[in-house]
């Protein structure tokens, strides 16, 4: 199984429903100065605007496992979305820079945060909460082994 959180551009209407569930569900105190988990962008690409909801990619050789000198972040052996234990961050912001999508962040503790693809409420029979939210249905977690 491998679980991935994909957006379908010609549904999304940058509502931010998606990004405020987010927040919500993992306490993003964003008054405090934490960046959401999830981004909204507006897109124009020829000719015509898009809208595109941004969280962790949960790449198949996610950089972000590697940069992390503590081996807070790992692949869940069941799913194959890129989660993370922060107990033993230490803040050196290498996970950020290793990658591409600029998915880690930084809770007020000064330890790393990111998308986890909602693995606990996965793991209770329930959607993630961008996914529930949306209020258009062009987010949906999909395991890419059933094709």
């Amino acid at each position: 199984m491998r679980l991935r959180l994909e957006l379908d551009i010609e549904k999304c209407c940058a509502c931010g429903a998606c990004a405020i569930a987010c927040m919500d569900q993992h306490d993003i105190d964003v008054e405090r100065g934490v960046t959401p988990l999830r981004h909204i962008y507006d897109v124009e690409a020829l000719g015509k605007d898009s809208y595109l909801s941004i969280s962790c990619m949960h790449c198949d050789d996610a950089p972000c496992v590697a940069g992390c000198p503590v081996g807070c972040l790992r692949k869940d052996p069941q799913t194959k979305l890129t989660v993370y234990d922060n107990t033993n961050c230490i803040g050196c912001h290498s996970c950020a820079m290793a990658c591409p999508y600029g998915a880690p962040s930084f809770g007020t503790d000064g330890k790393m945060i990111k998308c986890d693809g909602c693995i606990e409420r996965w793991k209770h029979g329930l959607e993630p909460a961008c996914v529930r939210t949306c209020p258009t249905k062009a987010i949906r977690l999909r395991d890419l082994d059933e094709e």
